[in-house]
């Protein structure tokens, strides 16, 4: 079976890092985990259709929007402050660090990256988050929108190549760069910051064996309990593993309906 990180692999040294704590969690459950490096050439939605995930992050909305679900294992609860000791995360409107921007109003009418559609953090968080700004007679506010770059470090990599004004792109990972690669977070500037979601979980294949999926979902939840993860978690800003349930992630599709009612189903 398959481990995978990549969702959150920034950097070689996130990779390093995501690689000893699934490999602990592998060696800890019992389970022989074949950890995905970032480099490797496959997708994230190629990734999350193999039938053989073991234990692999998954955004919660292309999640909540399939029929065939993978099953969940535990979501992870960052320790930056922001998320409040919980199983959440957010999405950071970024600019340029020299960019004139201000506030993210300052940035309608230039050009917004995003990552893809069916990208929580890239495109239905911000989607929903501009519905505060949507008006009778505004239902667009950028000139131009640049993607799908598929991955989100491309998003970021446009804003700071001034091929972008602002994108949307995960508050987590940019925590997590901040730590692993601070000369790329020097380089940018968060204006505004969307409400809360649900982490991406951790899931396996359906069709792997249910006694697995509970050595994993135990040896993730006690991962916080064990002195030789806490280093491990520490590294990738992380608190613990919570159990969660599908109900968790019906958010993701309320917003999606919310944005939809509301005349703006995509970002524009």
């Amino acid at each position: 079976m398959i481990a995978s990180a990549r969702m959150y692999a920034w950097s070689p040294s996130l990779a390093s890092a995501w690689r000893r704590l699934l490999e602990w969690v592998g060696t800890t459950a019992r389970v022989d985990l074949a950890v995905i490096d970032q480099s490797g050439p496959t997708s994230l939605d190629e990734l999350w259709a193999r039938d053989d995930m073991g234990c692999v992050f998954m955004c919660g909305y292309p999640w909540a929007l399939r029929r065939e679900r993978p099953a969940l294992l535990a979501s992870p609860v960052p320790s930056p402050p922001r998320y409040g000791g919980r199983a959440v995360y957010v999405t950071d409107f970024i600019v340029r660090a020299d960019s004139p921007y201000k506030t993210l109003g300052d940035t309608f009418g230039g050009t917004i990256a995003y990552s893809a559609e069916t990208s929580h953090s890239g495109y239905n968080a911000p989607r929903f988050h501009l519905l505060s700004y949507v008006t009778p007679g505004r239902h667009a506010f950028y000139r131009k929108v640049l993607g799908p770059y598929i991955r989100q470090r491309p998003c970021l990599d446009a804003v700071v190549a001034g091929d972008a004004d602002v994108a949307a792109i995960d508050g987590y990972a940019v925590d997590l760069l901040r730590r692993h690669d601070s000369a790329a977070t020097a380089q940018i500037r968060v204006v505004e910051t969307t409400a809360p979601a649900p982490s991406p979980p951790l899931v396996a294949s359906a069709g792997i064996d249910a006694a697995a999926r509970e050595r994993l979902i135990e040896a993730l939840v006690g991962a916080h309990r064990a002195a030789e993860a806490r280093p491990l978690l520490d590294d990738v800003l992380l608190l613990r593993f919570d159990r969660v349930s599908p109900g968790d992630f019906e958010i993701f599709l309320e917003r999606e309906r919310a944005a939809r009612d509301a005349g703006y189903p995509k970002l524009a």
